[in-house]
């Protein structure tokens, strides 16, 4: 199991949590802290002791104070981490809910897992950490399921047409833009049908649900 663990998380109770789960893994060492800023300091002391951290288990967002900070986001964190420490192991928990989001921390920021805060979420913290010590990668059967529905369905001309319609462009405009950038089909006929499809394949009943849809798991 890991020897040494650095939490980084702004609220007290979530921090007690993940606490509890740390010690019934049996993890003999490990710190918290609530700034990003100072997150990043400790790894960078840590590595210079040559007693680095080998699992950061870090939150997302992190609401503003009287404390000026230059890493306001977990996102921010974790690629500043990457380039001091790039073998770090990274469990991101957090209450994001947008799979494009969380489909992001693997691709770009390529984190090694990710648990939602909700019930029962110190077993899954738990589960999580002992798979990823073990070499897996642990992302959430639900964000798995979303995102091959997306990249299945939807493609570029498709979000363009998604986001413009989100912008308030009447299909009229949206076919002069399309016309414009030389996306085809761009007749008023062809979006319409494309539009009746995607709201079929996402369950919307109309626009502005589809619209809210996308919204929701990160899409626009």
């Amino acid at each position: 199991m890991f020897k040494k663990v650095l939490i980084v998380e702004d609220q007290e109770i979530m921090n007690q949590g993940i606490l509890n789960t740390i010690k019934e893994l049996n993890i003999p060492d490990f710190d918290y802290v609530m700034y990003c800023d100072e997150a990043l300091s400790r790894i960078r002391t840590a590595l210079e002791k040559k007693s680095p951290y080998d699992l950061l288990i870090a939150d997302l967002s992190f609401e503003k104070d009287h404390i000026p900070q230059r890493l306001r986001s977990g996102q921010e964190l974790i690629s500043e981490v990457k380039k001091v420490q790039p073998g770090l192991k990274i469990v991101v928990f957090s209450v994001e809910k947008k799979a494009k989001i969380i489909d992001d921390l693997y691709k770009i920021y390529q984190v090694d897992g990710f648990v939602s805060k909700a019930r029962r979420d110190g077993q899954d913290l738990k589960n999580t950490i002992r798979k990823i010590f073990n070499g897996e990668t642990v992302i959430p059967q639900e964000v798995l399921n979303t995102m091959r529905h997306i990249s299945s369905e939807f493609d570029v001309y498709d979000m363009k047409l998604i986001e413009l319609l989100a912008k308030g462009h009447k299909q009229s405009e949206i076919s002069t833009y399309l016309k414009n950038h030389r996306m085809t089909p761009y007749g008023i006929r062809s979006i319409e049908k494309r539009l009746n499809e995607l709201r079929d394949n996402l369950g919307a009943k109309n626009n502005i649900e589809m619209i809210v849809i996308c919204k929701d798991i990160g899409l626009i």
